[in-house]
């Protein structure tokens, strides 16, 4: 169909049909990851990114074009997750200012929110990588750019070809891909998304929003409570429409009424979260500063008597923030988030002083908002974030960006260099001096794991099957074999050297106790002037986490 312009129930329902065309297609997205570890989430992050973008959209299909990217930029923003879904979320906030304040748009205005998605995209990445995502956007923005098109349809139809074209030249741009025969898999699920838009408009499809599951489920204490225990029983939650600069005098005022409160201010948008004995009180007081939308009032003492709390919280299916909530306390000077996965790592970081352990990591990044939640609950000076994954760092930085607070991003990459970094923080020294040192400890940790192959590949040389044992130093493969405990020990062998003082083990599930035992009596015989030690981290899909200090 023919759009001269394009307004925002033409917009609405292209980026709706181009979500639910990424859900659709987020396992294939997935599987062009080249690396042959099971963390292929590319897919899955940029698909749930997207779809929490146009949650946020889901009661606005009559609205201007404007204000429909605008809420769209927003919902990605806070539910970004992984690098791919924070790269995204840029994508939408630069489209979004492209198209700001208007009610429709041509193709010469459409091509420009496109360039500015890019350009939003390229300032997002310190050290952008061709042959990905940022190609892709890039392409699209100037396949716009040049086109003649005065029909918004073929525009587009325009920028899907070119966009297709140039991420089937990705594999020339990195030879990972190449050696995979892939292409790159963020680009695709980019291209999927232009795909889905171009679809809604030479259809003229009315989109509908696809069931949407939530990806995470924030688990209360009150699971693990006595009816008696609940001291407010109401969970109350809804967004102000509203100025977000009176988040934190709006926090103040209801800070009596309840505890377990979330007040996160963005732009002209204010989500609450609070346990309340009085809902209705805190709602008149939130009327006072805007409209309000997505009211949702929960009984936690009726839910109660109807639970069964089988297991410990860190076993709750689609759980992500594990912390339990904690009564307001008084100011301190440093408080602490981590990332982890696996009930034994979680204990850990929480028994070295972490208020709050978010579950993540490998194939499960937390959001943004995920982040900013648990940040918003701590009422502290500086609060020092790991993220423990190379592919969180984004999402912590963009959420330490949103904040109001003075948040500290500390890139840890692994498991082993969070622990690390919260065992060398020094509580009585200022937070310039800790900033130093945990980054100095950072290049101190020589980091392992041990997982298994989810296809055949060949890496560096390294003929890799389905099934084999892989062993991997910093994220390179450097050992594949049959089994885990050999793999394992080559690695050690690999890491230590006459400066080893301390070898760290942390088990996964799929680890035989016993077995674990067997192997660290010969470890400790192979290396009888280092202290090796041993915990069961419960972590999924690696067998072993190891440090060696």
């Amino acid at each position: 169909m023919n759009y001269i312009r394009i307004n925002g129930e033409n917009f609405y329902n292209m980026v709706i049909n181009a979500s639910n065309r990424l859900e659709e297609q987020s396992e294939y997205v997935n599987s062009l990851n080249v690396f042959p570890v099971p963390d292929g989430d590319t897919g899955t992050n940029m698909s749930m990114t997207f779809k929490a973008a146009v949650k946020e959209i889901e009661a606005l299909k009559g609205a201007s074009l404007g204000e429909i990217s605008k809420k769209l930029a927003k919902g990605a923003l806070m539910g970004a997750r992984g690098n791919s879904g924070v790269i995204l979320s840029q994508i939408l906030r630069g489209i979004s200012k492209g198209l700001e304040n208007k009610v429709e748009a041509d193709t010469t205005e459409f091509a420009n929110a496109l360039s500015e998605g890019a350009k939003s995209a390229y300032k997002a990445v310190m050290r952008p990588t061709e042959g990905t995502i940022l190609t892709i956007i890039r392409a699209a923005s100037e396949a716009a750019s040049e086109s003649s098109a005065t029909d918004v349809t073929v525009l587009m139809e325009q920028v899907c070809n070119h966009s297709k074209t140039m991420l089937d030249r990705t594999p020339e741009m990195l030879p990972a891909l190449k050696k995979a025969g892939v292409v790159d898999s963020g680009g695709m699920g980019l291209l999927i998304i232009l795909q889905g838009m171009y679809e809604a408009l030479e259809k003229n499809l009315q989109a509908e929003i696809q069931n949407f599951k939530p990806a995470v489920t924030g688990v209360s204490a009150a699971n693990n409570m006595e009816d008696h225990e609940i001291k407010f029983g109401y969970c109350t939650e809804f967004i102000i429409m509203g100025d977000s600069s009176k988040s934190n005098k709006f926090k103040d005022e209801i800070e009596n009424l309840g505890d377990s409160m979330i007040v996160v201010g963005y732009e002209d948008v204010i989500k609450v979260h609070i346990h309340t004995n009085d809902p209705g009180a805190v709602l008149s007081k939130a009327v006072k500063l805007g409209e309000l939308s997505k009211i949702k009032i929960d009984n936690m003492r009726e839910e109660h008597r109807h639970l069964l709390v089988e297991k410990e919280y860190e076993d709750v299916p689609d759980e992500n923030i594990v912390a339990v909530e904690q009564e307001v306390e008084e100011k301190k000077k440093y408080a602490f988030v981590s990332v982890a996965m696996g009930s034994g790592i979680k204990n850990i970081f929480k028994d070295l002083g972490v208020d709050y352990v978010i579950e993540g990591g490998q194939t499960m990044n937390p959001s943004t908002l995920d982040i900013l939640e648990c940040i918003d609950k701590l009422n502290a000076e500086h609060i020092f974030v790991f993220p423990n994954n190379k592919n969180i760092i984004m999402a912590a930085n963009q959420a330490a960006e949103i904040s109001d607070k003075h948040i500290v991003v500390v890139p840890t990459k692994t498991i082993p260099q969070g622990i690390t970094c919260i065992t060398m923080f020094n509580p009585e020294a200022e937070v310039e001096e800790n900033i130093k040192e945990l980054n100095d400890s950072i290049e101190l940790v020589k980091s392992a794991s041990v997982t298994y192959a989810v296809r055949d590949t060949e890496m560096d040389g390294i003929e890799i099957k389905e099934g084999n044992i892989l062993g991997l130093i910093e994220s390179k493969i450097k050992h594949v074999g049959g089994d885990v405990y050999e793999v394992t020990e080559e690695l050690l062998n690999q890491m230590v050297d006459e400066d080893s003082e301390l070898i760290t083990l942390f088990y996964g599930k799929e680890c035989d106790e016993n077995e674990v035992k067997q192997f660290v009596s010969r470890l400790e015989k192979k290396y009888p002037d280092i202290d090796v030690q041993c915990y069961n981290g419960e972590q999924p899909l690696y067998y072993f986490l190891v440090s060696v200090e």
